[in-house]
């Protein structure tokens, strides 16, 4: 075998690898060494900007398998026969912190999932919370400043936290969410995953569905308590992205089985509370699950940075029977988190191999921009239409019409027959063991006894009260104790 010479970027054979170029024995460092000053700007440029949110994350390469034939609801090419296998990539992570910060913290986890799909990729942005904290795309960036480090302390401040929810009544089911149990799961591989929004799926004689996606563990809930979690960091701030990696490597396969809630279409409009909204669920009593197939990851990626840092999801990356629906965090989402994309790694992102469709071909008239690598023939156009046989379009809509009616505005959500903010929040603590209860209590008390402004505590309080007595009660109790000591 021949010895692998190294070379400079532009293939040049390199000389000598551990001293610089100088002038003389002792002199200063020459202008001259490139091997030297391409290696120091290439490492000075190592990094690119890490995500606003979901910055701490890991992933992992599998497949999706359908178990069950939803060809009623849906024309999805990747779900139109029992035993149909698509390849997908994932991407867990926490929402909050940096890059660097633990795995083992309360925060909502992110389940980004990509099906390289014969029609294209599809993406399905999500969390492992079925709700989240707002429901309109105009506070999130205020939502996520109040949970992010403080400009002037450099830290995550309980003053801003609970300040925000404080002025955010809709964020209380998600509250009830994070600091329960399920706030701090034991691993990626023990917590379920929701696309959380709804979406819109579209069968072939054109009828028109709305549905949620749930992907349930087949490894069963675990969770962490807050002593449980601080005691892991302190042995493995990684320990979600070890237990993972190695969980695969021993070929123990991570797996999920995934449900959906369908309502036909026409059944919105008079729904009891706005389907849309993303701080509510369907009860399952109205909507059942109904299984679709299972995910199952079983390889690794070979280089973390390449394939989970320049991992780029987007949730309109749909494909033929797939569409959007209404919810206006989910029609927010459409734009933002392509934009981020075309910022953190270029307007030809999409041509990285972890983003690129596998499946199929990417044929379009987008063309040159930063680090463009896609090439085609000579004689091939850049314009569209043209008279040199270049893509042209289906003229078949990706999903069913979505009517549209009223004024323009800035209008507040529609009013359902049961639109309030914390019945949900109260049904999710009264299904809840007592002994739940007092961790539930713990932990919101541990945050909220922290803030220094005693209306925002108060206001936090009325909103607990609201989803039901006992709650905002015990919740009462436990920061005036906390307080006092």
């Amino acid at each position: 075998m021949s010895k692998r010479v190294l070379t400079t970027e532009s293939g040049a054979p390199v000389a000598d690898n551990q001293n610089s170029a100088t002038a003389g024995v002792g002199g200063p460092i020459l202008l001259q060494d490139q091997h030297l000053l391409e290696k120091l700007a290439r490492f000075n440029r190592e990094r690119i900007p890490e995500r606003v949110v979901h910055a701490r994350g890991s992933g992992a390469y599998g497949y999706f398998e359908v178990t069950d034939d939803v060809t009623g609801f849906t024309k999805a090419s990747f779900l139109s026969e029992v035993g149909k296998r698509t390849e997908t990539f994932i991407r867990f992570s926490t929402v909050a912190d940096s890059l660097g910060g633990a795995d083992a913290v309360r925060d909502p986890r992110g389940f980004a999932l990509k099906f390289y799909t014969e029609e294209g990729n599809y993406d399905l942005v999500g969390n492992n919370t079925p709700v989240f904290f707002i429901k309109d795309p105009i506070k999130f960036p205020d939502f996520i400043h109040s949970q992010k480090r403080d400009p002037f302390t450099g830290k995550q401040e309980p003053d801003n936290v609970w300040d925000f929810w404080a002025h955010a009544p809709e964020a209380t089911h998600q509250i009830t969410w994070l600091m329960g149990d399920r706030g701090i799961p034991a691993s990626y591989r023990h917590m379920n995953g929701y696309g959380s929004h709804t979406y819109q799926w579209t069968n072939e004689a054109g009828e028109a569905f709305f549905v949620k996606y749930h992907f349930k563990t087949n490894q069963g809930i675990r969770s962490l308590s807050a002593e449980q979690a601080a005691e892991l960091v302190g042995q493995d701030a990684n320990s979600h992205q070890t237990d993972l990696l190695q969980a695969i490597e021993r070929g123990v396969n991570p797996s999920w089985t995934l449900y959906v809630q369908v309502m036909p279409a026409a059944e919105a409009a008079d729904y009891r509370f706005n389907p849309f909204d993303l701080t509510k669920v369907w009860p399952h009593s109205d909507y059942p699950l109904q299984r679709v197939g299972r995910l199952v990851l079983d390889r690794n990626p070979d280089n973390v940075f390449a394939e989970v840092e320049q991992a780029a999801f987007s949730p309109n990356n749909f494909v033929p029977g797939i569409g959007p629906s209404p919810d206006k965090m989910l029609q927010g989402r459409l734009f933002a988190y392509a934009d981020a994309h075309r910022y953190r790694l270029g307007v030809n992102h999409t041509q990285l191999p972890v983003n690129a469709p596998k499946a199929t071909v990417a044929e379009n008239y987008g063309r040159d921009g930063f680090m463009a690598t896609r090439q085609g023939s000579r004689h091939d156009k850049n314009y569209e239409p043209n008279s040199y046989a270049g893509p042209s379009q289906t003229d078949e809509a990706l999903s069913a019409p979505l009517a549209i009616h009223g004024w323009t505005g800035t209008h507040a959500a529609p009013e359902h027959a049961k639109d309030d903010h914390f019945f949900q929040a109260g049904e999710l603590y009264r299904l809840m063991s007592e002994d739940e209860k007092k961790r539930l209590i713990a932990n919101i008390a541990g945050g909220l006894s922290q803030v220094s402004r005693e209306d925002v505590i108060e206001k936090n309080i009325a909103h607990f009260a609201a989803a039901d007595a006992d709650y905002g009660k015990r919740v009462e109790e436990a920061v005036r104790a906390l307080r006092e000591d």
